[in-house]
Formats: structure tokens, C-alpha cells, sequence
């Protein structure tokens, strides 16, 4: 017997845990260019738990498929990354990466592309503007789980009408 109720409680501590997350690893993140194990791996099982629990209350087991692809293809791409360019992306990125897919992926394919490339996209503005504001030079270390917790928040809070939105500018919606 499926209790969406139940299951959307849960969705909601999921997501709110992911907040209290997001705050502190940006934080960390900006102040020592470090996203702590102690703090991205337990997420892990934070959210694995309660959204399988709201998986399991609402009857809905496929959201836990598309969840576990956004954790792979995420963390697969952003190790492929790591890997291609030593020192370019830290590993501290490519757990994060994972914990985002699987949040991303929980909501569907729009939120899951939409976040994955926003991420992208604002680190990219946030280095042209520290290069050419000279704060920062070619070689500088500018950390990039702030540019991904921002990106993944675009795409839980409106990856579907982001994604709409641009299809559809292609009329392909």
C-alpha cells in the first residue's frame, strides 16, 4: 500500500539535508578549496536512505533507477575529468558530482541535464570574471563545488522549465 504523503515527507528531509549540505561545503570550499569526506560521504547514505524510503512509501521504484544513473553518469564524468587533466578537477569534486546526480536524477532528466551543465556554465562566468578582473590568473586554483551545488539547486528548483524553456526556443518542445 503506497503512501505518497509519507513519501513526499521524505523527499522533502532529503532535499532539506542536501541544503544544510550545500551551505557548508560552499563554505568550506571557498575558504580551503576542499569538500571534506567526513561530510560528502555520509550524504551518501543520508540520501540513498530517505529517498529510498520515499521511493518505497510512494510506490514509485522508478525514480531510484533514474536517481542511481545520475549518480554514475555524474560521478563516471567528473572522474573521466579528474583523470584527463590531473590537478584541473579534485576528487573531492567527482564524490560531490555523484551525490548531485543522485539528487538530480531522483527529480528526472531535466533536472538532472539542466543542473549538470549550469554548474558548468556559472563556474565559467565566475572564472572570466575573476581573469578579467585580475583576481585570479590562468594558473589560479578556483573551486569548483560552489559552481556545482549552484548549478544542481537550478536544476532541483527549475530544471524541467529551464529545459522546456530552451527546447522549446528550437521549437523542439
Amino acid at each position: 500500500m503506497s503512501n505518497p504523503a509519507l513519501g513526499d515527507t521524505l523527499t522533502l528531509l532529503a532535499f532539506l539535508y542536501l541544503a544544510v549540505v550545500s551551505v557548508l561545503l560552499t563554505v568550506i570550499d571557498l575558504r580551503s578549496h576542499r569538500l571534506p569526506d567526513r561530510i560528502v560521504l555520509p550524504s551518501y547514505l543520508v540520501a540513498g536512505a530517505l529517498l529510498g524510503l520515499a521511493a518505497v512509501a510512494a510506490g514509485e521504484y522508478s525514480r531510484l533507477l533514474v536517481a542511481g544513473v545520475g549518480l554514475v553518469a555524474l560521478w563516471l564524468f567528473y572522474f573521466l575529468l579528474a583523470v584527463a587533466r590531473p590537478g584541473g578537477m579534485g576528487f573531492g569534486d567527482v564524490k560531490l558530482a555523484g551525490l548531485l546526480g543522485l539528487y538530480l536524477g531522483w527529480l528526472g532528466w531535466g533536472p538532472l541535464v539542466v543542473g549538470a551543465l549550469t554548474a558548468f556554465l556559472l563556474g565559467g562566468i565566475a572564472a572570466t570574471v575573476l581573469l578579467l578582473s585580475q583576481r585570479a590568473s590562468r594558473t589560479s586554483g578556483i573551486p569548483f563545488g560552489p559552481w556545482m551545488l549552484a548549478g544542481a539547486w537550478v536544476g532541483i528548483l527549475a530544471g524541467d522549465a529551464v529545459l522546456r524553456a530552451y527546447l522549446g526556443s528550437f521549437s523542439l518542445t
